[in-house]
C-alpha cells in the first residue's frame, strides 16, 4: 500500500499538469515546475495540520463532484452507443467490436479500471482521527465506494459515448475534451469542467498524501520501517512521513512525466495489497471466528474469495500492460520484504497500537 500511495500522487501530478496546460494557466506546460508547486503547496497544507487539511479536502471534493454532475448533463444529449465501439478491432485473440483488443486488452484494462477506486482503502488510515472508528469507518468506506461506483460508471460510459472511444483513448483531460467535441472548442461549460476537474485531481492528490503519511507513520511507529520516519512536529503532524514520499513522488513525476507508467506502478502495489488484504480476511475468519467485529463482510469468506481471485488476475494484468514497470515495482516490494525478514521483524515495537493485538495473542497462547 505504501508503494501505491507514494507513486499514485506522482501520476496525478502529471494529470494536473495536463489540465493546467489545457487551461493555458500562467503559460505553464505539463512539466516539473507544475509537479514541484503541486507537491510543495499540498504537502505544506498537510504539514500545517490535519483538521485544516481534511476540511479543505472535503471542500475540493464537493467542487469535483459538481463537475461530474455538470459533465453528465452536458453529455447525455449527445450520447450514442455507436461511439462506444468506434475503435477498429486488431488481430488479437478474441478481438471484436466489443473487445477491440481482444481478451488480453480487456484484462489489461483492469489496471486502469482499478484507478477509478484506487486508494479508497486508505479511508481506515483516518481511524485515529475519528470519534467512533467502529461506526464511522464502515460508513465512510461504503458511502465512498458507492459514490465512486456511480460516478465512475457514468464517466466510463458517457465520455466515450459522446465523443468517441478512439478520440478519448489518448486524452490527458477527457471530460472537458469530450464536452468540446460536442459543443465546440469555445465551450464555456468545458472550461468550467476543466477547472472543476482540476479540483478533482487535487482532491485525489490531497487525500492520497494524507494516506501515505499515516501509513508510513504507522509502519515506522511499529518498527517495520526506521523509527525516524514517524517523527512529528509542533502541530503533531508526521512531517518526515509527509516529506520523504513526497520527494520520491516528485522525482518520479519529473523524471518520467508519464502518468500511464506511474499508474501501472501504483496499481501493481494496490493489487498486491488487495491480494494480501483478502487473504488476511479469510485467515482471520478461520483463526479468530469469535473475534468481536463492528462490521461483518456480507457473504463472508465467499465474497472475499471472489475478490481474492480478481485481485490475483489484476496483479497478472499489470505485467500485460507494462512488464518493465511491474517488474521494477515487484523488485522494490521484494527489497521491503527482505528488510522486514532480516531486520525489522526483530525490532518491532511491542507497545505500538499496531502490535498490541499480536502481543496479547502471544500472551494468551503462552498462558494456555
Amino acid at each position: 500500500m505504501l508503494i501505491e500511495y507514494a507513486v499514485a500522487p506522482a501520476a496525478i501530478a502529471t494529470f494536473i499538469g495536463g489540465y493546467i496546460e489545457a487551461l493555458g494557466l500562467f503559460g505553464m506546460t505539463n512539466s516539473w515546475p507544475v509537479y514541484l508547486v503541486t507537491y510543495a503547496v499540498f504537502v505544506g497544507i498537510h504539514l500545517y495540520g490535519v483538521g485544516e487539511a481534511l476540511r479543505l479536502m472535503f471542500g475540493i471534493t464537493v467542487v469535483a463532484l459538481l463537475a461530474l454532475v455538470v459533465t453528465v448533463f452536458a453529455l447525455i444529449p449527445h450520447f450514442d452507443v455507436a461511439n462506444l465501439f468506434d475503435i477498429v478491432p486488431d488481430d488479437a485473440v478474441g478481438a471484436s467490436a466489443f473487445l477491440p483488443m481482444g481478451y488480453a486488452g480487456a484484462m489489461a484494462a483492469l489496471v486502469y479500471g482499478i484507478w477509478f477506486f484506487l486508494a479508497i482503502e486508505g479511508v481506515p488510515l483516518a481511524a485515529e482521527e475519528t470519534t467512533d472508528p467502529a461506526r464511522d469507518m464502515p460508513r465512510g468506506i461504503i458511502v465512498g465506494m458507492l459514490i465512486l461506483l456511480v460516478t465512475g460508471a457514468l464517466m466510463l460510459v458517457l465520455v466515450p459515448g459522446a465523443a468517441g472511444s478512439e478520440a478519448m483513448s489518448t486524452s490527458d483531460n477527457p471530460l472537458p475534451e469530450a464536452i468540446r467535441a460536442v459543443d465546440g472548442s469555445g465551450s464555456v461549460v468545458a472550461s468550467i469542467v476543466n477547472y472543476a476537474g482540476l479540483a478533482g485531481l487535487i482532491a485525489s492528490f490531497f487525500s492520497i498524501i494524507y494516506a501515505y503519511s499515516r501509513q508510513l507513520f504507522a509502519l515506522s511507529r511499529a518498527g517495520y520501517l526506521p523509527r525516524w520516519l514517524s517523527l512529528t512536529g509542533g502541530r503533531r503532524t508526521p512531517w518526515v512521513a509527509l516529506i520523504v514520499p513526497g520527494t520520491i513522488g516528485f522525482v518520479l513525476a519529473a523524471a518520467t512525466g508519464d502518468g500511464g507508467l506511474l499508474i501501472n506502478i501504483a496499481v501493481f502495489g494496490a493489487t498486491v495489497s488487495y491480494v494480501l488484504l483478502n487473504l488476511s480476511h479469510i485467515v482471520l475468519r478461520i483463526r479468530e471466528p469469535d473475534l468481536p467485529r463492528a462490521y461483518r463482510t456480507p457473504g463472508g469468506v465467499v465474497t472475499t474469495g471472489i475478490a481474492l481471485v480478481l485481485a490475483v488476475v489484476a496483479v497478472i494484468a499489470t505485467f500485460l500492460v507494462d512488464v518493465l514497470a511491474a517488474s521494477i515495482t515487484a523488485g522494490v516490494f521484494l527489497l521491503f520484504l527482505a528488510y522486514f525478514w532480516f531486520y525489522s521483524r526483530h525490532h518491532l515495537v511491542a507497545n505500538a497500537p499496531e502490535e498490541e493485538f499480536a502481543m496479547l495473542d502471544d500472551a494468551d497462547t503462552t498462558l494456555h
